[in-house]
């Protein structure tokens, strides 16, 4: 009876002792399944805690839409025939007799190459004065210098060619394979084959975002769009500043999974299973695959039909929970997206706290009873 009573003395002595030592507060990778529902505010928390489904999958599945303006798309594409300020031009000029006024006596005809039109729209040339260049073509401009040469040579024959010049260029930065100001010339007059002109695209084309600034205005497409819609290759104009970036986009993985980190998205869309795949997965030895959760500040649109609620006003905290070991759970997390801003906790399986009680308190006692056998 003694001997028995002993042992239940020393039962009831250790499971005091593994209470303090799990009440000392054990190292853990963040809060518990249980602390986190009791931040809810069905318990007088912050935050609205739910579990995944396919209303709400339907629900939060928003992709933040990229594209352009009406008056990016409507904009029609430049004639590559009409002269504008800054554009160089070539002309040259034939005289039908020997000695010209222009020509010398070996040669009856003179080139003037690299002929810059000036802010004002206009250029010079000898004998026919200053004449405006800028909204006419090539071949207007030729007829009017004719005009004002016949007067002074007989029957003049005048060529004008429009050269590659700053009258009509766009600046692209970033990602591409040679940054600079290109002019806009007859192959260059869209956005794809100004971007195939600088060289593509130096990043993965799946997280490659186009900016194209015009004035006040500005759109933003992704480039697998540019592609896949030919109605969105939109029309350049002079003085377009055109940026290619990777998709800045993130999420923050923390608890037991492979490693807690900040990623950046690899895709435009990316679900709840490929973000835990993107961080090594869960650690099987640790996680609890129960509670895997999303924590996300939610718009109050979303937030009231996740809800089913018209009332919420303002971001709302929203605790989305993921469980894996149902039927459909790993179906669930494939459809849930998560969005930029995320964070993705997963929590540590009970067994794994209680290991770590017992480790801490039968590592301490091995301690003791080390330090008693050295002294003797």
């Amino acid at each position: 009876m003694k001997s028995l009573a002993n042992r239940r003395a020393k039962s009831v002595a250790l499971l005091a002792l593994v209470a303090v030592v799990a009440a000392c507060g054990l190292p853990r990778t963040g809060p518990t399944k249980r602390e986190i529902y009791a931040g809810s505010v069905q318990r007088e928390g912050d935050a609205f805690v739910v579990s995944v489904n396919d209303r709400v999958t339907r629900a939060t599945s928003v992709v933040p839409a990229l594209g352009f303006s009406n008056n990016f798309v409507r904009a029609a594409q430049l004639g590559s025939d009409i002269i504008r300020p800054g554009d160089t031009l070539g002309l040259t000029i034939w005289e039908n007799v020997e000695d010209g006024l222009l020509s010398g006596a070996a040669s009856n005809s003179t080139s003037l190459e690299e002929v810059q039109v000036d802010g004002s729209g206009f250029i010079f040339v000898p004998y026919a004065g200053r004449i405006r260049a800028a909204g006419n073509s090539p071949e207007a401009l030729r007829q009017i210098i004719t005009r004002k040469l016949e007067d002074q040579t007989p029957d003049p024959q005048v060529q004008v060619r429009r050269l590659a010049g700053d009258g009509s260029t766009v600046s692209l930065v970033g990602a591409v394979g040679a940054q600079g100001v290109f002019a806009i010339e007859r192959p260059t007059r869209t956005l794809a084959t100004m971007l195939a002109r600088a060289g593509g695209v130096t990043i993965e084309p799946e997280i490659a975002q186009i900016t194209v600034i015009r004035g006040k205005e500005r759109g933003k497409i992704w480039l697998q769009d540019l592609y896949e819609h030919p109605e969105l290759d939109i029309a350049l104009r002079g003085g377009d500043r055109i940026l290619v970036e990777g998709d800045t986009r993130s999420f923050t993985a923390l608890g037991a999974t492979g490693s807690q980190s900040r990623v950046n998205f690899e895709s435009q869309t990316v679900s709840a299973i490929e973000a835990i795949a993107q961080v090594g997965g869960l650690v099987p030895t640790a996680a609890d695959p129960t509670g895997v959760f999303v924590l996300r500040n939610e718009p109050a649109e979303i937030a009231n039909q996740v809800m089913g609620r018209s009332d919420l006003v303002g971001e709302q905290r929203m605790v989305y929970v993921l469980d894996l070991t149902k039927p459909n759970g790993m179906f669930m997390a494939r459809d849930f997206a998560v969005r930029d801003g995320d964070t993705i906790y997963v929590t540590e399986a009970p067994f794994t706290q209680w290991d770590k009680t017992i480790s801490a308190l039968f590592g301490s006692l091995n301690t003791v009873s080390s330090v008693r056998t050295i002294g003797g």
